[in-house]
């Protein structure tokens, strides 16, 4: 996955953040709404939307609400690089998809015991 995003200049992140608020257009959503939706909870999302503001994939504008408040949407640009490198990422796992159905539930039975050695 990381290869697919490199091409599209883009970090995992990055990338979560654009389908966030993929999930969410045409509406807007704040930064701390967008913190809690984050599958890496450990990110920091001004410095992400810092960097994504730059490549004019996002808008920041202040709240109409609340003024105190920073709310983020997507650019056309935006919609259309998370559009293609989607669709980049979904043919790059079908490629990387050697497993047949047996071969899968048998990787899963083995992650299942190796997970509950951990508890």
């Amino acid at each position: 996955m990381s290869k697919g995003l490199k091409e599209f200049g883009l970090t995992h992140e990055q990338y979560n953040v654009l389908r966030i608020l993929k999930g969410k257009y045409p509406e807007q959503i704040c930064v701390r709404d967008i913190a809690c939706r984050m599958i890496e909870k450990n990110s920091n999302v001004p410095r992400i939307v810092d960097r994504l503001e730059i490549k004019k994939l996002v808008k920041r504008t202040t709240s109409q609400f609340d003024k105190r408040e920073t709310v983020i949407t997507l650019t056309q640009a935006g919609i259309l690089l998370l559009e293609a490198s989607t669709k980049s990422i979904d043919q790059n796992m079908e490629t990387l998809s050697v497993l047949n159905e047996t071969e899968s539930a048998q990787l899963n039975k083995l992650l299942e015991k190796m997970r509950s050695l951990e508890e």
